[in-house]
């Protein structure tokens, strides 16, 4: 499966945005997805996650409340809404699959190329 990150971009502290992670492929529904980003200088860290069902979601503590992911099979697409951005939610925001619904980048065998989301304070 190939995936295709969208949707970052310049926002001030408080905007939103919704990033997309479009898929190519008819396995997609065989995968739970994850989001991860990472910042400069600092390791890909776990943002949220849906399973291939979408019936279970996690997120990251730094993100709960803040961030909903949620998915399309019909338009192989799984959605990151992110409301009341913070600086620190500054990073590459990148896609992946996996067969199993995990927190850990280890498990996630196909990575998307990334998108940048920039937050002004």
């Amino acid at each position: 499966v190939q995936l295709a990150e969208s949707g970052g971009g310049l926002v001030q502290a408080g905007g939103s945005l919704r990033l997309s992670c479009e898929a190519s492929g008819r396995t997609f529904a065989r995968f739970s997805i994850g989001w991860f980003r990472q910042a400069p200088g600092r390791e890909r860290d776990f943002v949220a996650t849906i399973s291939r069902s979408g019936g279970a979601t996690y997120y990251a503590d730094s993100v709960a409340g803040r961030f909903t992911i949620s998915r399309d099979d019909a338009k192989n697409t799984v959605y990151l809404q992110i409301y009341s951005l913070k600086p620190e939610d500054t990073a590459v925001y990148y896609c992946a699959a996996s067969s199993v619904t995990s927190k850990s980048p280890l498990t996630y065998d196909y990575w998307g190329q990334g998108t940048q989301v920039t937050v002004s304070s």
